[in-house]
């Protein structure tokens, strides 16, 4: 996935050895599908980590939604 074409996300390579993260976090993308694999919602991640803004995970999720959707 070309996390680079998502707005919501940046890396870079100090910063957790250069995973995608929520711009303006460290928290990992992947933190994200974690929670939302193991049963948890988009409101209780946004409870859970404060750090990260709706409009950001609407973005990712969005960007991956077409990411599936072209592969």
């Amino acid at each position: 996935m070309d996390w680079r074409r998502c707005s919501a996300v940046d890396r870079s390579p100090g910063k957790l050895d250069g995973q995608w993260c929520f711009q303006g976090t460290r928290l990992p993308v992947a933190a994200l599908f974690e929670h939302l694999d193991q049963g948890s919602t988009v409101d209780e991640f946004l409870e859970w980590f404060p750090g990260v803004k709706r409009e950001q995970v609407e973005a990712v999720l969005r960007h991956a939604g077409r990411s599936l959707a072209v592969a």
